[in-house]
């Protein structure tokens, strides 16, 4: 049985962090705040040539290339890390894909690519890193992004809420089956973050009035501020807490 002890410092010095996602958006917010914060972060995302230019930006960070459907690209990657830094603390599974048609028009072809890439690969993900975190004996957190769409309904959205409520459902599954190897695993739901995925759906005519409206922050979330959440999840401070979905929604999915 592995127990780190309790720390509030609210540091990572010394962590390895792998993000996916990490060209824009949350992950690139995160990838930012966990180097801040004293990680050496290995920057992850499908566009190899956007993460490596987004890894020069953040101090210490390296840019790496992988498709996480891919289990043959996802191995690759964790090996490429391994031999960079020798271990994995800390997977923020933050990559994902939004394609959203209504239900009775949805094509097979979105509906596997929503859930090959937000379920299967966030699992991939999660398997193989969590082998190496087992085989290391060090302990580790794993953190995937789910959404608000995965706990209520949201039209247009019915492959995407399936794979976050998928994700909800397996890291609690992998935090039940991984606890006595001192490894936390919990998911992270936000609601309507402002980043290139949501712009062009969220931000418009009555779906953005209706939806502010509905949230009692009145406004959607930055990136930073699932970036913050995630670090919570990442560092000692956390120890006890696995197996949870820490919902950061401005209240939207209390009413």
């Amino acid at each position: 049985m592995v127990s780190n002890p309790c720390k509030t410092d609210f540091r990572l010095d010394g962590k390895i962090a792998v993000i996916t996602g990490a060209a824009s958006g949350i992950g690139y917010a995160t990838a930012k705040l966990f180097a801040e914060k004293g990680a050496t972060v290995c920057m992850c995302d499908l566009f190899g040539d956007k993460v490596e230019e987004a890894a020069k930006e953040i101090a210490g960070a390296k840019g790496y290339a992988v498709n996480i459907a891919d289990t043959a690209s996802v191995e690759s990657l964790v090996q490429t890390v391994l031999a960079d830094h020798g271990h994995i603390d800390i997977l923020i599974n933050s990559a994902g894909v939004g394609d959203i048609e209504w239900a009775e028009e949805m094509s097979e072809k979105t509906w596997r690519k929503v859930i090959d890439i937000n379920l299967s690969g966030t699992f991939f993900m999660s398997q193989r890193v969590g082998q190496e975190m087992i085989k290391a004996g060090r302990g580790g957190k794993i953190i995937s992004l789910a959404s608000q769409a995965g706990i209520v309904a949201i039209d247009q959205h019915v492959a995407y809420s399936a794979s976050k409520a998928g994700v909800i459902s397996m890291s609690k599954s992998l935090a039940y089956e991984w606890g006595k190897y001192g490894i936390q695993v919990n998911a992270l739901s936000p609601t309507v973050t402002q980043t290139p995925m949501t712009e062009g759906f969220w931000y418009v005519g009555e779906r953005y009035t209706n939806t502010i409206a509905a949230t009692p922050a009145g406004r959607y979330c930055q990136p930073v501020e699932i970036a913050s959440a995630a670090l919570f999840l990442a560092c000692d401070a956390s120890n006890m807490i696995t197996g949870e979905n820490l919902v950061v929604d401005g209240g939207y999915t209390i009413h």
